[in-house]
């Protein structure tokens, strides 16, 4: 039956494919409202995308139905263990969900320990900020980086209380630059790591450590380091008070922790209302994402509108265009949630995949990014569709300058599919006809960015269920990290190992200088 609906969609796609978009449009007087929908305070219109609504969208809500998507999303808020390569449940809902739920991680209840979790991050929140703290670096890489920075830069006030900043590369002008001009005696250094082994987030830790120590004394530095981590031992070892360490389970995956204690710092440095409204946000777009019907669910339509593009017409890249400067990060954050949960190319089953998985994401903020590859998206010679994300109302700065600022956001997303025809002038000549997807949301909020990052979630676990791959583990990053292990040992002076010729000449370059 999938492999029935998936050449359906495919031929559904080629026949859509011969159409412009905006002749779709003259075909179709309901096109715009059929193909637009909201849900938490986002509005989500495809309009623009390449699909009509008899042809190729009703081929890829097949599509969705015969890979069984909403099966797999009752699985998925049922605890059941979706991460199958490590035997585990994929449960960052329960992070979010509001006192009294109910969630069980394969069978066993897990809402009160995430209550008692969250009440126990509340009570560090409002001792801290009612303390000297005036700074916090926040030590991690990856999904322990990526989404509270991410948030942080999303909603801190231009004046904050507390001053968040973040550490993730090993490189150490990282760690120089977060914490040039601090003071030891009001900073706290947030370590974040699961095990308390991660490489890179130990490397930064210790020497953060050991700055606090220089300034303050190896028995007061202690009292400026919390954890968000599961190893107790290795904390404490490290110098972390048991009250200081805060958990979080293994079926809350990288990527999708920011909701736990992977989120402290933002709670603190934007105080606890905040970071209960982002939880909220992202609740109650959970919630839309499991009762909506599919044909009018947000997380459901952005996945199928992208493996439109992706699948049915072979198009491996897309932008991610946010026209707020608050929200710059966001493809970044995108690149590691869509990439690494979807970049795979094996089955649950083990077997080759039969399709194109996870697209390549890129992008910046606009309007500053059409002074930099729009011209490619215009005038190049790949369709590179784009969703553009934008908000209608401004809460800082010159508010005069907010409807230039969407003007362009709808202006391009205009341009793009329409084009404009110069024979006369070839390179003034654009051909249009590239998709791109709107999200529109009223003001960036807490609750907003909740929303907009859960729409996001759940549409990468969506097309996860399509392609039949497991979203949920990255065994794809162990590789290189486990030779970086070795390489390192033998930069350090130990012998020699077997390697190709130009791994082999580089280390014997560096060990030279």
């Amino acid at each position: 039956m999938r492999s029935d609906a998936w050449n359906a969609f495919l031929e559904a796609a080629e026949a859509d494919g011969w159409h412009r978009i905006i002749d779709l449009f003259r075909a179709d007087p309901g096109r715009l409202n059929g193909f637009c929908a909201e849900a938490a305070g986002l509005r989500l219109d495809l309009s623009k995308q390449p699909w009509s609504r008899d042809v190729g969208f009703a081929a890829a809500l097949d599509l969705a139905r015969a890979c069984a998507v909403e099966a797999a999303r009752e699985r998925l808020f049922g605890g059941e263990i979706v991460n199958v390569s490590e035997g585990r449940p994929a449960l960052h809902m329960a992070l979010r969900a509001p006192d009294g739920a109910d969630f069980k991680a394969a069978g066993a209840p897990v809402s009160a320990g995430v209550e008692a979790v969250r009440a126990a991050m509340r009570a560090y929140v409002e001792t801290v900020r009612a303390g000297n703290i005036r700074a916090i670096v926040h030590i991690g890489i990856g999904g322990s980086d990526l989404g509270p920075r991410m948030v942080w830069e999303a909603l801190k006030p231009l004046e904050p209380q507390i001053d968040l900043r973040f550490v993730a590369n090993v490189d150490p002008a990282d760690l120089a630059a977060a914490l040039a001009g601090l003071d030891p005696a009001t900073t706290l250094v947030f370590v974040v790591s699961k095990t308390f082994t991660t490489q890179e987030t130990m490397a930064n830790a210790t020497a953060a450590r050991a700055w606090l120590a220089e300034g303050l004394g190896e028995a007061e530095a202690n009292a400026h380091l919390a954890a968000a981590s599961t190893n107790l031992p290795a904390c404490q070892a490290f110098g972390v008070a048991p009250e200081r360490v805060f958990g979080f389970e293994d079926w809350v995956g990288g990527r999708y922790s920011v909701w736990s204690a992977v989120g402290l710092s933002c709670a603190i440095a934007l105080g606890w209302e905040a970071f209960a409204e982002l939880l909220a946000g992202a609740a109650e777009l959970d919630a839309h994402f499991r009762s909506a019907p599919l044909e009018r669910n947000l997380p459901v339509l952005l996945a199928l509108a992208h493996i439109f593009n992706r699948n049915g017409l072979d198009r491996p890249t897309r932008v991610v265009a946010p026209y707020a400067r608050r929200l710059r990060l966001l493809p970044s954050y995108l690149q590691q949630l869509e990439m690494e949960s979807n970049g795979k190319r094996v089955t649950q089953g083990g077997q080759p995949v039969a399709w194109a998985t996870a697209a390549a994401v890129f992008g910046n903020a606009g309007t500053n990014d059409q002074h930099a590859y729009f011209q490619m998206l215009h005038q190049g010679t790949s369709v590179i569709p784009v969703d553009f994300i934008a908000i209608a109302h401004a809460e800082e700065g010159p508010v005069d300058q907010q409807p230039i600022l969407l003007a362009n956001a709808i202006a391009q997303a205009e341009a793009l599919m329409r084009g404009q025809a110069n024979a006369a002038e070839p390179h003034r000549d654009f051909s249009g006809d590239i998709p791109s997807s709107f999200i529109l949301m009223d003001r960036l909020t807490p609750r907003a960015l909740g929303a907009l990052t859960a729409l996001y979630e759940h549409k990468t676990f969506v097309e996860g269920v399509i392609w039949d791959i497991n979203s949920f583990d990255q065994w794809g990053v162990e590789l290189g990290k486990t030779l970086a292990g070795r390489v390192l040992a033998e930069l350090e002076g130990g012998p020699a190992g077997a390697h190709d010729p130009s791994t082999a000449a580089l280390i014997a370059r560096l060990r030279q200088t």
